[in-house]
């Protein structure tokens, strides 16, 4: 009986995936809801952390309520919205082309979600020194670094995100001069210094809705999005792994896999939701 509510349960979520086409994978990649504190609902007295800077543009909530709701009618308030999360990453990556795993289950709800832990998140500013004491605090490496950075070949930003790096740079310079000319001047044209457009932005690489190691091929071209991806390239450690994985896509999928998991191993739950918009 438990096998099969797990092939219907993966199924479910899968389906909800793909009949969802404007759902971000990205979403499903956070440091900090890995006990699926992002997909609580802000209350009159609480901002929750969907609604904080780095979150606001975070959407598809509705994939993982369906997926929710599909399993509650097949097994009551057994499975949580942390092991939903962690599977529909899963999926959104298989579905996208990229590797499949096992995911460890048993996962448990966390209660409290405040916007300003988000400020706890890698910020696409950050330095290398700034990203490895992120990712360190979490019990985190370089390696798991780089590779879950490789998230970034699926998934779109808004200007806001690297407006830094192609308008008024320093005092100097306009553009990184890092960032290869004319991918910056591309970039310029979308998202001009006073731009207007509520959601312009840019693919974070080539291929956005292929899984694969074109990000890292991208980044050692001068053709990253964030200064968070170049900083990758200013230590040798990274740079080399950045250089290992747009080699091969092999060692990359195996990487990612194994920090996956490690990272949705951050937990600190201690309910089951009933709906994972609200605390029980």
């Amino acid at each position: 009986m438990a096998a099969v509510v797990a092939v219907a349960f993966a199924f479910l979520i899968m389906f909800q995936i793909s009949s969802s086409p404007t759902a971000d994978p990205i979403l499903l990649l956070n440091l900090k809801g890995c006990d699926a504190s992002v997909l609580l609902d802000s209350t009159k007295n609480n901002k929750a952390e969907k609604d904080g800077p780095p979150n606001i543009s975070l959407h598809a909530f509705y994939v993982i309520d369906h997926a929710k709701k599909a399993v509650e009618a097949a097994c009551p308030a057994v499975v949580s919205c942390a092991d939903i999360l962690a599977l529909a990453a899963r999926d959104a990556v298989a579905l996208s082309g990229g590797p499949n795993w096992e995911v460890p289950k048993g996962r448990k709800d966390g209660r409290v979600s405040l916007a300003t832990e988000t400020r706890q998140l890698p910020a696409p500013t950050f330095n290398i020194s700034q990203l490895q004491q992120n990712f360190g605090q979490r019990g985190l490496s370089m390696e798991d670094l780089v590779a879950l950075s490789g998230g970034h070949t699926l998934g779109f930003s808004h200007c806001s995100s690297f407006q830094n790096r192609i308008h008024s740079f320093n005092a100097t310079l306009d553009v990184d001069p890092t960032m290869n000319p004319s991918f910056a001047a591309s970039l310029r044209s979308v998202c001009p210094a006073h731009n207007k457009v509520k959601n312009a932005g840019s693919p974070l690489d080539s291929s956005n809705f292929l899984f694969d190691n074109a990000y890292f091929k991208l980044l050692l071209q001068g053709k990253s999005i964030f200064s968070s991806d170049q900083a990758l390239l200013t230590n040798p450690k990274t740079k080399a792994l950045v250089t290992k994985f747009a080699s091969s896509q092999e060692a990359f999928e195996k990487a990612f896999v194994k920090s996956m998991i490690k990272m949705s191993s951050i937990t600190g739950g201690q309910e089951i939701r009933l709906n994972c918009r609200v605390i029980r």
